[in-house]
């Protein structure tokens, strides 16, 4: 039988997240993100440059509500002088010191990573290409500007790039991201809120994501019984590239039938994700089975 231990005396629990990309002086972004839950809320704001090194210039945490340990705080700041590439996540859990205040730490700093892998700093003249609403101008600054975009998905492998003079096709993105104006403030934000919600026999997992090119609602409902999806399904609003994003969003249906287990987070990399897939699906659907776990 299901029983996630965040529904422990409870039969909802909600997790929102805030987060934007401020320009910050020479290269650099600042990315902030506000984390909170019915228990605790923290707010991270690391410094950083872009693409490619992600180098972590400065990093710091405030807790703006609940029991997080000071230490596990002040060990954000910790994160200087690194990067926000493979190891983060085991490195942010070393300072800060596991426990649920870690865990919601960690997943503060995830966020913070995948906010830099939305905004650039490429020469002006190269973002202007993004003002005449080419999908192909967009998707070639994406790939030069983004070292880890080729391949990461459906739209930016070989089969993507194939459609991109299909008509139809267009891009959500504005020269802003690639190159923002000194000290432009929220030049990309974001809002994600996740949930799960006991009814009855099911629990209900949903995820939204709603930020200055995508928009995702992604619904989940699971036999509490059984541990089998039952139900899954999501609606697209916004995405990079409508007309390409939307042709592995299908790929949702696969899931049907799983069994919610501990290796159904690895086994979601082959429904969802890789490069015939959505990295913003396989996110959205991972993050909600780390709440399940």
């Amino acid at each position: 039988m299901l029983q996630p231990p965040l529904l422990r005396g409870r039969d909802r629990y909600e997790r929102v997240m805030d987060g934007w990309s401020d320009d910050a002086p020479g290269e650099a972004f600042t990315h902030t993100v506000r984390l909170a839950d019915p228990d605790r809320q923290v707010e991270v704001a690391i410094t950083a440059l872009p693409s490619p090194s992600y180098a972590i210039e400065s990093a710091e945490c405030r807790v703006l509500a609940g029991d997080v340990p000071p230490a596990a705080a002040r060990g954000i700041a910790g994160l200087a002088g690194t990067a926000m590439v493979g190891g983060l996540t085991r490195r942010v859990a070393e300072l800060t010191g596991g426990g649920e205040s870690g865990r919601l730490l960690v997943d503060a700093v995830i966020e913070v990573a995948r906010l830099a892998r939305q905004v650039t700093k490429l020469p002006a003249e190269q973002a202007q290409r993004a003002a005449g609403g080419s999908a192909r101008a967009c998707w070639e600054l994406d790939t030069s500007g983004w070292i880890d975009l080729p391949d990461s998905c459906f739209t930016y492998s070989e089969a993507g790039r194939r459609l991109l003079d299909t008509p139809g096709v267009k891009p959500s993105m504005v020269p802003q991201l690639y190159r923002p104006s000194p000290g432009q403030r929220q030049v990309f934000v974001r809002r994600k809120i996740a949930r799960l919600e006991r009814r009855g026999p099911t629990l209900d997992l949903h995820h939204s994501m709603h930020d200055n090119v995508h928009g995702f609602d992604v619904h989940y409902a699971v036999d509490v019984a059984t541990g089998r999806v039952i139900s899954a399904a999501h609606t697209t609003p916004k995405l990079p590239y409508m007309g390409i994003c939307s042709e592995p969003q299908r790929k949702i249906a696969s899931l049907l039938g799983e069994t919610v287990d501990d290796g159904l987070r690895r086994r979601i990399q082959g429904h969802l994700g890789g490069v015939g897939g959505c990295a913003q699906l396989y996110d959205l659907t991972a993050d909600l089975l780390r709440l399940l776990a």
